[in-house]
């Protein structure tokens, strides 16, 4: 969890991501996101529109424990990676964390 959560955090620090539910669907509708994180506590509507979102703009949507915390902003549940390089670092910490592959 720390790789995943540092991930996030250097990806934010570096510019390369949007974050807020306004910042984000415009960064999707536009075609700069690579990559969209939700928060697992976000609520059954939140859930359903950002995957309906993602999968008709053909962006990956990752689900996990923290964004808000991970970013600095605990109010925000949402955020968009706009960097290709960060999405795969993210990606492959995810997996880590997964147990997938390390």
């Amino acid at each position: 969890m720390d790789r995943l959560f540092n991930a996030i955090g250097l990806c934010m620090k570096a510019g390369k991501a949007q974050s807020g539910a306004f910042a984000v669907e415009k960064t999707i509708r536009a075609g700069k996101a690579k990559l969209v994180i939700l928060e697992e506590t976000a609520s059954e509507a939140t859930k359903a529109r950002y995957e309906q979102l993602c999968a008709s703009h053909g962006v990956p949507l990752l689900m996990t424990e923290t964004v808000g915390r991970a970013i600095g902003k605990t109010s925000r549940i949402v955020m968009a990676v706009t960097d290709e390089s960060f999405r795969s670092m993210i990606e492959h910490a995810t997996c880590s964390t997964d147990g997938k592959r390390g």
